[in-house]
């Protein structure tokens, strides 16, 4: 059963804007933490950005003052607004959620649901 439906991913050029929408509107609970992950090729996963419920938002430093993090007034979607993007962010981003504890608590493999992913492509 889908409950993360992501959207959002395309080609740009680099400079260029984008907006991924991670919907989380089918879980049962309303996520205590909703994240950004990016993964290219072989590459390791890493964490873009989170934001938790009381909109206490955090940023990786490769990201920080392009990318900007933000959760739905009902708190079941988060948007990323990408900005200035470099073909370095070209990668494919995953929406992730954790339904009980805030960002700051949960570490990378607390993370039981995740979509299916959504392709930023940076020429």
């Amino acid at each position: 059963q889908v409950q993360l439906v992501e959207s959002g991913g395309g080609s740009v050029q680099a400079g260029g804007s984008l907006r991924l929408s991670c919907d989380a509107s089918r879980m049962d609970v309303r996520p205590s933490c909703m994240a950004w992950y990016r993964q290219d090729g072989g590459k390791a996963r890493e964490v873009v950005a989170t934001v938790d419920s009381v909109d206490r938002t955090t940023y990786s430093n490769s990201v920080k003052g392009r990318f900007t993090i933000s959760l739905s007034g009902d708190g079941r979607s988060a948007s990323l607004q990408m900005n200035s993007l470099k073909p370095d962010d070209t990668a494919m981003y995953y929406c992730a959620v954790h339904q009980w504890l805030h960002c700051k608590f949960v570490s990378d493999a607390d993370f039981k649901y995740w979509g299916q992913g959504t392709q930023v492509t940076v020429s």
